[in-house]
């Protein structure tokens, strides 16, 4: 049985531990995720790492991943590394992403990580960057992206 989602909204401890107990598998996944392919597989302060693998769904008339997909996952990397840094009484929202996209993802590239780096952090906005490599470790998107800190009282 899948576990039931906790959302950020609701949680009551730290956003990494809140994080850590997702790829833990004790609550569910981020539900973007679900439906687009992509799980959390790591979180430490300030970092985290999802996989995935677009299916047929995610694929352009061209023949590669429509340019959302990898901006979802990357989007969500980067929000996510940003909320490994909050405690439980802050939450956020993203203000903006920009993504780079350097090579063109086929159903032959495969599963593909992004990672989150939180950059700096503020008392209100947070900088973050996120890349997307292959199995390989190719470059195949950059991201950036500013995330609003506030108060969840």
């Amino acid at each position: 049985m899948k576990p039931a989602l906790l959302p950020a909204s609701e949680r009551t401890v730290s956003g990494l531990e809140y994080l850590r107990r997702m790829v833990a598998g004790e609550i569910g996944n981020v539900p973007i995720g679900d439906t687009l392919g992509f799980s959390l597989v790591e979180a430490e302060n300030g970092r985290v790492a999802l996989v995935g693998n677009p299916d047929e769904r995610s694929f352009n008339l061209m023949g590669s991943v429509h340019g959302g997909w990898p901006a979802a996952i990357l989007d969500s990397a980067m929000a996510l590394s940003t909320l490994s840094t909050l405690d439980a009484h802050h939450g956020f929202t993203t203000v903006d992403i920009k993504i780079n996209y350097l090579r063109p993802i086929t159903r032959e590239t495969g599963e593909v990580r992004a990672e989150g780096r939180l950059l700096h952090a503020g008392r209100r906005i947070a900088l973050c960057e996120g890349r997307l490599v292959d199995r390989a470790g190719k470059l195949l998107c950059h991201g950036t992206s500013t995330c609003l800190i506030i108060s969840k009282s």
